[in-house]
């Protein structure tokens, strides 16, 4: 199993819409084939900095679902909101 992690840091403007953005995009990320779970987590000290953590079945799963147009279509909407670059992390189980 690949666990990814993507550090989010969006313009404070954004928030609110991104958390509805979520809601509405996670359970089609979740049904995605090869993911058996996506969750958002909200920094403690700073609003304005979100975490997704997926569970991939593999990495071609995640890159199936990164080339996929759900996946563009929510990218286009989140990725003009960043305040900086995300960043991601694909990680494995030891």
């Amino acid at each position: 199993m690949l666990i990814r992690l993507v550090k989010m840091h969006f313009a404070p403007a954004f928030v609110a819409e991104f958390k509805e953005t979520f809601k509405t995009v996670q359970p089609r990320i979740a049904s995605f084939k090869g993911c058996s779970a996506v969750q958002l987590l909200q920094d403690s000290l700073n609003p304005n900095v979100f975490f997704t953590i997926s569970h991939w079945a593999d990495e071609q799963h995640l890159e199936d679902y990164r080339q996929s147009l759900l996946f563009r279509e929510t990218w286009a909407v989140v990725k003009p909101n960043f305040q900086s670059k995300a960043e991601a992390w694909s990680l494995l189980t030891p």
